[in-house]
């Protein structure tokens, strides 16, 4: 009996060969916009069918040799199909795997810009320096990837620690590197304002949001309060002139967000405005999850800011991801900007997750 699966499958092929006889009709041909976009979906798909296509035969020869084996005695004949069978599986094995890499369900923001809100914790001055170390690591994977990032709004400390730092990263793809970056990162370390040597545990919370576009996350101007004030903290003596810095409160939601890194109202308000639809869609969006049986939990975990998800030990000099369960003892590379390694690891432990859940389902 074929299963929901092998039917999706099975309309891909049908959509191929359909794809096959209208792109030999000439008709079709005459409307280079129509013949394009269909030239484009066939290309899409060409991979995938070989592969579907190729999976079955494989599954058919598989078979086949095990009918064999039980019909034969010859000891040597046995082991050659034994052989066959041996290769047949593992190339089976690879070609699944790009199956499901293909068709599962791809993030619709994994292509947008980010925005991303680092908050010192449990731990005082110790958490405000810790949330000052993870914006460096992310600022320094960003700009070796070649992207920008420019701060929205920051609340340093006297020492070089920041109570609270909002930035956005501009970069094609990236939220689908940062988004598993989301919940509680707990640094282990003695102090550098400690002298007795003790090790202490101090949490900076970490939120990754999608950059919204208006045409995402509409906002009724009626529902907003805008207030003006004059800058403080780190900038110049400019900073205190004029009234540029903009709070602006969403009425119905009571959602707060600030910004006074320029010295331009203008564009304080325009960053200002750009973090608040990135709120509101992400709240939205956490909504409509938790109505649609509140997300997979056993993805790699729910992004949530309250779940604890790291841990950096300096005595030790490792790196622990609690949801995947990875050690790596590179803990400066990793402060330095070195996150491929955890990132790549996230990604595939999600997308894991994600084809379980999606055939637990047919």
């Amino acid at each position: 009996m074929a299963t929901d699966r092998d039917k999706r499958l099975d309309a891909t092929i049908s959509r191929y060969e359909e794809l096959n006889t209208m792109l030999a009709d000439t008709e079709i041909m005459s409307d280079q916009s129509r013949y394009l976009t269909l030239v484009q979906e066939h290309a899409a798909l060409t991979d995938l069918v070989a592969d579907i296509r190729r999976s079955r035969k494989l599954r058919q020869e598989i078979e086949e040799n095990r009918i064999l084996l039980t019909e034969s005695e010859d000891a040597e004949f046995r082991e050659l199909v034994r052989d066959d069978i041996n290769q047949s599986e593992a190339e089976l094995e690879q070609i699944e795997a790009r199956i499901e890499s293909t068709i599962a369900p791809s993030d619709p923001n994994d292509q947008k810009n980010v925005i991303m809100e680092i908050r010192a914790g449990a731990g005082g001055d110790e958490a405000a320096l810790f949330a000052a170390s993870l914006f460096d690591m992310y600022t320094s994977y960003a700009e070796k990837a070649g992207w920008h990032y420019e701060i929205i709004n920051n609340n340093e400390t006297g020492i070089g620690g920041f109570k609270e730092v909002v930035f956005q990263i501009e970069g094609k793809g990236a939220f689908s590197r940062f988004k598993y970056e989301s919940g509680v990162h707990r640094v282990q370390r003695v102090p550098i304002t400690e002298s007795g040597g003790r090790i202490h545990t101090s949490t900076v919370t970490v939120a990754v949001l999608p950059e919204a576009e208006e045409v995402d996350f509409e906002i009724d101007p009626a529902d907003l309060q805008i207030d003006t004030y004059r800058a403080s903290g780190a900038g110049g003596q400019h900073v205190n002139k004029t009234s540029s810095a903009i709070r602006i409160t969403h009425l119905p939601t009571g959602v707060v967000v600030t910004c006074q890194d320029q010295r331009s109202q203008h564009k304080n308000r325009d960053k200002a405005m750009r973090h608040l639809r990135s709120l509101l869609l992400e709240e939205e969006r956490s909504r409509q999850a938790a109505d649609i049986a509140s997300e997979r939990r056993d993805q790699v975990g729910t992004g949530d800011r309250s779940e604890r998800i790291r841990t950096y030990n300096f005595p030790q000099g490792r790196v622990t991801d609690h949801r995947i369960n990875l050690t790596l003892y590179k803990l400066e590379s990793i402060l330095s900007g070195d996150l491929d390694e955890l990132i790549t690891a996230l990604n595939a432990a999600a997308h894991e997750a994600k084809v379980r859940g999606d055939l637990s389902e047919n």
